[in-house]
């Protein structure tokens, strides 16, 4: 009987899709398919990566496809595919133009890979992954929004700049929404084991928070068009790998809250939680204290608003 290859499905050959497809097929988690409306997009930019992989040395296949029953039996679908936010834009105004988007790429899921783990990479990240969830119909563990591996690698490079640090040892984690009211945990944010707070000045952190909450903006403002995609892709990446490999990793991640921290109504909150071969195994809870959690409320309420904004998509 013939060995079964780990399979990861990117839906979306934009920037971001076709990244993610990079860095999966390099490092070798599996064989990679890359869909998107536009065929030729996906056809082409796989070539273009399978052609590298006798320099890269990597033997994970890389196909290119419009067609949905090329996903079959995926292990992981990375849903990356939607309009990026232009400047100016609001991560709301992207709420109606994506759902539509979405609930198509769901319908394909739910007919061709149903037993897979869905990381949903679109904006506005919160509640596309809501939306997602709500079109699949599968249990939490395997719906997983991609927000907190982007907004703590920002984080800990900023940090590990301002201190001419290496990032290798700068932890820390952004959790709550995947916008202008996350949540970056400075109290235990630190550099070797050693808290940030003793290191950098009040206001330097202060700087920071502020530029790791205004980092997507500052990438779109400098490009003009289009939006990051290595680092978003690599967070998604982070978390397939930690599912594909049954890591056990603790990783901030949006995943459905039922009651934990408070919140009860289907929201898709970032918390930190256990990613392994069953996706989301467990949600670790965080002792937040007073000044966090306030926060912390902020922050899902900022989600909250921005999901009863779906009523209106149908």
């Amino acid at each position: 009987m013939a060995h079964k290859r780990k399979k990861i499905a990117v839906i979306g050959a934009g920037f971001v899709g076709s990244t993610t497809a990079h860095w999966a097929a390099q490092k070798e988690l599996g064989d990679v398919v890359l869909l998107d409306v536009n065929e030729g997009a996906a056809i082409g930019k796989s070539l273009d990566l399978f052609q590298s992989a006798p320099i890269e040395n990597f033997d994970s296949k890389v196909k290119g496809t419009a067609n949905y029953a090329d996903i079959q039996d995926s292990d992981v679908v990375i849903v990356t595919a939607g309009m990026p936010r232009k400047p100016g834009m609001s991560r709301d105004e992207l709420v109606g133009i994506n759902a539509k988007i979405v609930k198509d790429v769901c319908a394909g899921i739910k007919q061709y890979a149903p037993n897979s783990v869905v990381i949903v990479v679109c904006n506005p990240m919160d509640v596309m992954a809501v939306y997602a969830k709500q079109q699949l119909g599968f249990p939490r563990e395997r719906v997983i929004g991609m927000g907190g591996c982007l907004d703590s690698a920002r984080f800990r490079a900023f940090i590990a700049e301002e201190l001419n640090v290496s990032v290798k040892d700068v932890t820390g984690v952004v959790l709550g929404n995947h916008g202008d009211a996350m949540m970056p945990v400075v109290r235990t944010a630190s550099v070797g084991t050693t808290p940030i707070t003793d290191l950098l000045s009040a206001d330097k952190i202060k700087a920071i928070v502020a530029r790791t909450k205004q980092a997507g903006a500052e990438i779109g403002g400098h490009l003009k068009t289009g939006s990051a995609y290595y680092a978003p892709s690599r967070g998604a990446v982070e978390m397939a790998e930690a599912i594909l490999k049954d890591q056990k990793r603790i990783l901030p991640v949006a995943v459905e809250l039922n009651g934990e921290f408070g919140v009860n109504d289907g929201l898709m909150v970032g918390v930190l939680a256990k990613l392994g071969g069953a996706g989301m195994e467990q949600i670790i809870d965080f002792k937040m204290n007073a000044d966090e959690k306030a926060e912390f409320d902020k922050s899902v309420e900022a989600v909250r608003a921005l999901v009863s904004t779906l009523k209106t998509v149908q």
